[in-house]
């Protein structure tokens, strides 16, 4: 038996190993978005042990046990966050790749029109914008 494995806590019928546990927090860690590599990134510097298969790997099996929400944002990458409950839209910085999350109330009315005009039953909406952030903005100035 593998010392990594803890099958106290399983995740809805798999098992809670050390490293999915690690991943599992630094995902909550986060905050917010992190892509795969900075999640690898952050993971082999606590565990060294694990690798960038282990984390598609688990990234996948959270994903499909509805644990985390992956976007597209771009054509660069795929984000990961812990899923939440409220509807979130996300603005995407094209110089630095930060992922700003905003709420605004005309997104949930425009889907709610949508449903009215087309009978159109929406079970997800995403929206995201691309831009730049106030700093890349400020240093597209300098430069």
């Amino acid at each position: 038996m593998s010392r990594n494995r803890n099958y106290d806590s399983p995740i809805k019928g798999h098992p809670l190993t050390n490293q999915r546990r690690l991943l599992l927090e630094l995902l909550r860690d986060a905050e917010g978005h992190i892509d795969a590599k900075e999640l690898y990134r952050r993971a082999s510097a606590k565990d060294e042990s694990i690798s960038p298969a282990t984390v598609y790997r688990n990234l996948n099996l959270f994903k499909e046990l509805g644990l985390i929400d992956e976007m597209r944002l771009g054509k660069i990458r795929c984000y990961y966050e812990i899923k939440q409950s409220p509807e979130h839209q996300h603005l995407l910085c094209r110089g630095c790749g930060k992922v700003i999350e905003f709420q605004n109330p005309h997104f949930r009315k425009l889907i709610e029109a949508v449903r009215r005009e087309h009978g159109f039953k929406v079970i997800k909406a995403e929206l995201y914008l691309e831009g730049y952030c106030p700093e890349c903005e400020e240093k597209e100035k300098i430069q």
